[in-house]
C-alpha cells in the first residue's frame, strides 16, 4: 500500500512538474519578454504607422499591464484607443476614451479623447443606417448618433479652443439634423399606417427638441396632416400657421409637400 501511495505521489509530482515546465514555456515563448516600456511602445508605434492595428493593440495592452504608471502607459491609453477605432472594435474604443478621461482628466491631450470617442460614435451610427437602410425606421437605434453628439458636445464645452472643436460642432450640426430626420421618419411611418397620434406626437416631439433642424418643415406638415386626419380643427390651425410662419415658401403650404434631404455621403464624404 505504501508503494502504491509513493507512486501515486510520483505520478502527482510529476504532472506539477511539467505543467511548471509548459508554464515557463509559454512565457518564454512571448517575444515581448523583457521588453521595457519605452519598447513595447515603440513597437506599437511602428505597427500603427504599417497600419497593423491588431499588432498595435496587442503592444499597448502588455504595456498598460506590465508597466500600469508613467507617461508611456497614459500614452498607450490614449493611442490604443484609436488603435481599436481603426481595428473596427468601437466598443473597445469607446471603453478605452472613457477610461482616459476618467483617469487623466487634466491630460493636455483629454481633448483628443473626447473627439475621438465622439468620432467612433459617429461612424459607428453611419455604418448602422448603411447596413440597415432598408430597415423600418421606428426600429433603428439612434443612440450611437446621441452619444456621438454628446460627446463633441462635452469637447465643445469644456475645450472652445481645441484644434478638434470646429470639426466637432460641424457634425453636431449634421448629427442635430439626423436625430431630427430619425423622428419625422418615425413620424412618417406612423403617418402611412394611419396611426395619426403617435405622427403629431413623434412630429411635436422633434420640433420641441430640434427646432432649427431642417426636417422640422416636415415634421410640421405631418402635424397638419395628422390632426386634420383625426378632425382636431384647432390643433390643425395651429400646426400650419407655425408651419407658414417659420417657412412661408414650403410646398406643403400648397398641399403639395417636396422633401429636400440631403444624404450622409453627400455632406461629409
Amino acid at each position: 500500500m505504501s508503494r502504491i501511495c509513493v507512486a501515486s505521489l510520483a505520478f502527482v509530482l510529476a504532472l506539477l512538474v511539467g505543467g511548471c515546465g509548459a508554464l515557463r514555456f509559454g512565457t518564454d515563448d512571448d517575444e515581448t519578454a523583457g521588453w521595457s516600456a519605452q519598447r513595447l511602445y515603440s513597437e506599437a508605434k511602428d505597427a500603427m504607422a504599417e497600419s497593423d492595428y491588431a499588432r498595435a493593440v496587442k503592444y499597448f495592452e502588455k504595456l498598460e499591464a506590465r508597466y500600469p504608471f508613467g507617461r508611456y502607459a497614459q500614452q498607450a491609453q490614449l493611442e490604443s484607443a484609436y488603435a481599436y477605432y481603426r481595428e473596427n472594435d468601437p466598443a473597445s474604443a469607446v471603453a478605452a476614451c472613457d477610461r482616459f478621461i476618467k483617469l487623466h482628466p487634466n491630460h493636455p491631450n483629454v481633448d483628443y479623447a473626447y473627439y475621438l470617442k465622439g468620432i467612433v460614435n459617429f461612424y459607428e451610427d453611419q455604418n448602422l443606417l448603411a447596413r440597415f437602410a432598408d430597415q423600418d425606421p421606428t426600429e433603428r437605434d439612434p443612440r450611437a448618433a446621441r452619444d456621438s453628439f454628446l460627446a463633441f458636445k462635452d469637447l465643445a464645452t469644456r475645450f472652445p479652443d481645441s484644434k478638434y472643436t470646429p470639426d466637432a460642432l460641424a457634425r453636431m450640426n449634421y448629427l442635430v439634423n439626423a436625430l431630427a430626420s430619425h423622428e419625422v421618419h418615425v413620424a412618417r411611418y406612423y403617418m402611412r399606417r394611419g396611426a395619426y397620434l403617435a405622427a403629431a406626437n413623434r412630429a411635436q416631439f422633434a420640433v420641441k427638441t430640434y427646432p432649427e433642424a431642417p426636417a422640422v418643415e416636415e415634421a410640421l406638415f405631418i402635424m397638419v396632416q395628422a390632426y386634420g386626419a383625426m378632425g382636431m380643427k384647432d390643433l390643425r390651425a395651429d400646426a400650419e400657421r407655425v408651419l407658414a410662419k417659420n417657412f412661408p415658401q414650403s410646398s406643403a403650404l400648397s398641399g403639395n409637400f417636396v422633401r429636400n434631404e440631403k444624404s450622409w455621403w453627400q455632406i461629409w464624404k
